[in-house]
């Protein structure tokens, strides 16, 4: 189904294999890290995966891994592994980033800290779908106010997911997943001659990793995961969870609006609210001078709830949209910020190989009317549809089941009111984890919580997790 282009492709690719190579650690070569990635202590190092490990001997790819040593090798108990979430997320640069953030040298002392840039990202051979900036601007559908907006997004997306089954890369695409990337890190942890790994992902890193210690249980050690999506990864439950993460975040913007009465957005939470819908209704009859028209607004809306940093902003640009005067430069970039060609085409190789999504655009036009009444500020976008509904290739194996198989060795932290890994997600991966997992809850708003937020309690555990192994006996709300 939806798969002869990726034969007539793959053939290219066979006629001249490169042998996948089991690395030892003696055979991983450890130098300078590419231009874009350079920090202080950091060296880098690739090595060959097989593209299909389904014929490990068949062609390889190329894993690109960085790593910041441990200070003390005579404190070092070991390595972390670490996932910047996404999925798309390049990861060369996180160990020193995590650093720069704060991560205690207790951690830092206990081990290698390692970097990845998953398979088809950044330097780890990359995927392409020819994406112009028009086409890879939001990784998340626009707002449909009707079924006619649902079909015109889904042809959109179907023209998209053609480019990626036609592009130079196409050969790869069915195998960009997150099961092979947990079955890369094991290569990662072989070559590096370890017979366990630590692992520290966020967000979407947070299925990557329990991917892996569900695959692995018997080579994984401990498990920190910040800001949880659900057993099943980014698939079409994630999506449309998003409506539910907007309308748990909102609060916290709307009391940060009535604090600040100079933006003139409402003197109670209501009344914030009702401006939210207010001015996307206007935008939508009468876009801005800088081309924000209301479905925009939302996007951009939604992508500022992250951090509770750029909550003034996001008051800042409802003035302006509100009174007529020019949007404040912080709005006009968010509104011209794209994501690369790469991270796009990246991001939709694993969401749409992951899991098998609907097909059907009337499905999309369904989830949409119900969603626009259930979560109405963003629901209408979060059940649009995605290129996953047109993807040239059906997912290559059934997604990773998520169990209470294993040892009791993860520790899960989240915020409660988490726009992009909504509270409800977390809950549910935490119930499939069974008794495998604890879980601490920090009573704040955002995406991340381990070093990203100030919730002493949630990050005291959280290091302590890392540093000593020991976890709450129960799960914990700070």
């Amino acid at each position: 189904m939806r798969k002869p282009v990726l034969a007539v492709l793959a053939a290219a690719l066979v006629a001249s294999p490169v042998p996948a190579v089991a690395a030892t650690a003696d055979t991983l070569s450890w130098g300078k890290c590419p231009e874009d990635v350079v920090a202080t202590g950091l060296r880098c190092a690739t090595l060959d995966v097989p593209l299909d490990y389904r014929d490990p001997e068949g062609p390889a790819i190329e894993v690109a891994i960085s790593r910041l040593p441990s200070a003390h090798p005579e404190k070092r108990r070991g390595v972390l592994l670490t996932n910047t979430g996404g999925p798309g997320g390049p990861g060369l640069r996180f160990p020193a980033d995590l650093r720069d953030l704060g991560l205690p040298q207790s951690v830092l002392d206990s081990y290698d800290v390692i970097g990845m840039d998953p398979r088809g990202v950044g330097h780890s051979t990359p995927v392409t779908c020819d994406l112009t900036p028009g086409q890879a601007f939001t990784d998340i559908p626009l707002y449909a106010r009707d079924s006619a907006e649902v079909a015109a997004t889904a042809g959109t997306a179907a023209v998209i997911a053609r480019q990626c089954g036609s592009s130079a890369t196409a050969p790869l695409l069915p195998h960009i997943t997150t099961a092979n990337t947990a079955r890369d890190m094991d290569r990662v942890r072989e070559a590096l001659g370890e017979p366990e790994i630590s692992y520290l992902g966020i967000s979407y890193g947070t299925y990557l990793g329990a991917v892996y210690t569900t695959l692995f249980p018997g080579h994984s050690d401990r498990f920190l995961l910040d800001s949880s999506v659900g057993p099943g990864g980014f698939d079409i439950t994630a999506s449309r969870m998003l409506g539910r993460g907007v309308e748990d975040r909102f609060p916290d913007f709307a009391e940060f609006a009535v604090a600040h009465p100079e933006y003139e957005l409402g003197r109670t939470p209501g009344e914030v609210r009702a401006k939210y819908f207010d001015l996307a209704a206007r935008l939508d009859t009468t876009p801005s001078p800088e081309g924000v028209d209301g479905k925009l607004f939302r996007h951009l809306t939604f992508a500022q709830l992250y951090y509770d940093k750029n909550l003034p902003s996001i008051a800042a640009q409802w003035h302006a949209l509100n009174t007529g005067a020019p949007l404040p430069a912080a709005g006009t970039a968010a509104a011209a910020a794209a994501p690369t060609d790469n991270a796009a085409a990246s991001q939709l190789h694993v969401v749409c190989n992951d899991s098998d999504w609907p097909e059907d655009v009337r499905t999309y036009q369904r989830n949409v009317a119900v969603d626009r009444i259930r979560h109405p500020m963003f629901g209408a976008a979060a059940a649009n549809v995605w290129p996953c509904a047109f993807w040239p290739s059906e997912p290559v194996e059934p997604p990773v089941e998520i169990t209470g198989r294993g040892p009791s060795n993860v520790l899960m932290v989240q915020n409660l009111r988490d726009p992009a890994t909504p509270l409800a997600g977390a809950l549910a991966l935490r119930h499939a984890f069974g008794d495998r997992a604890r879980m601490v809850t920090a009573d704040q708003g955002g995406h991340l919580a381990y070093l990203f937020q100030d919730d002493t309690c949630l990050n005291d555990a959280a290091t302590t997790f890392l540093a000593t192994g020991q976890r709450p006996r129960h799960d914990t709300a700070c």
